[in-house]
């Protein structure tokens, strides 16, 4: 028998607005055919005035907890992935842990940017799959609304807000790659790409916040190849291969680079889960997102082998296989 990581509750938010792209064209040099041939994104959303990221982490934990029938007196650890904590400290996590009520167990964010949640997902499996927790929610979170630069075109109209939780529940089980749960992982960085995207801001530098940089064309060169690498790396490890996978979900960051992972993998856009038309890049909180929104639309289903994928900056990357 195996100590797997099983999820048995999903749930998202997302922020009331929605910006449509043509909003952009008014104050920047730019039009909604050019953002959607480059990207994919026709829209986001945009957390309101005083709503935070844990505000909506909360939303996302509660519906998460609804759908599995439990409460926060069930779960043991909260795992906060996020770049735009509410405050430099504390947490984001505990902040979560308060506004659900829940009294006991551990909370602490991870800071990986776009490839938070699938290291948030890598750290709850080894948390259950030790023992030092029974169940464990994970979510991704962000307002990357609030570090945009609105005069850089080749940014701001990229990225959006929102958040995604799952909640993980240790079940012991046969310990093949038949089981539910999560089956293996695999995490990346390379601290040398720094420049290609950060924030020019930060608590010991500038004591500001400053706002996103971003090479885009050389992020899309490495995007490609390190996804499909480190998702194949992750199947491997789970003794599976591609041809095994029913749905990938990836970061959903810019439709040509979901195409061109599911291509070097071998797989059909019909085994993709693809959002970013409707949330644009929300960061850590993307592949949770999808995740919640695949479920709804009667996509993913119990049994089916999921690949979850994601590349942000640092750089850092990585994959998560796991059986829904």
């Amino acid at each position: 028998m195996t100590r797997r990581a099983v999820v048995v509750g999903i749930g998202h938010y997302l922020p009331e607005r929605v910006v449509e792209n043509a909003e952009f064209e008014t104050s920047l040099d730019t039009t909604d055919e050019w953002i959607r041939t480059r990207s994919g994104i026709e829209r986001r959303h945009f957390a309101a005035e005083g709503e935070t990221t844990s505000d909506m982490a909360a939303k996302a934990a509660e519906r998460a907890l609804a759908d599995a029938g439990l409460t926060a007196e069930d779960v043991d650890a909260i795992i906060v992935a996020t770049s735009t904590a509410d405050l430099t400290f504390p947490s984001a996590a505990t902040m979560v842990q308060s506004k659900l009520g829940m009294t006991k167990g551990f909370a602490f964010d991870v800071q990986a940017v776009c490839a938070g949640f699938v290291y948030a997902l890598s750290n709850a499996n080894a948390l259950i799959a030790s023992g030092q927790a029974s169940r464990v929610l994970v979510i991704g979170a962000e307002t990357f609304s609030r570090i945009m630069d609105w005069t850089d075109r080749a940014t701001c109209v990229l990225f959006g807000d929102g958040a995604g939780a799952l909640l993980l529940e240790g079940q012991e089980l046969a310990g093949t790659n038949k089981d539910r749960g999560i089956l293996a992982t695999d995490l990346n960085s390379d601290g040398r790409y720094k420049d290609l995207l950060y924030v020019d801001g930060g608590v010991s530098s500038t004591q500001s916040t400053g706002h996103l940089r971003m090479q885009g064309n050389q992020v899309f060169r490495h995007a490609v190849e390190k996804l499909a690498s480190t998702a194949n790396t992750a199947l491997d490890r789970a003794g599976l291969s591609a041809a095994d996978v029913d749905w990938i979900v990836p970061h959903q960051a810019n439709i040509r680079i979901i195409q061109g992972t599911a291509k070097k993998m071998g797989l059909s856009m019909d085994n993709v889960v693809v959002t970013v038309q409707d949330h644009g890049n929300t960061s850590a909180a993307s592949i949770p997102l999808a995740l919640s929104v695949g479920k709804e639309r009667g996509q993913i289903k119990e049994g089916d082998l999921i690949v979850t994928e994601a590349i942000g900056g640092g750089l850092a990357w990585g994959a998560v296989v796991l059986r829904w």
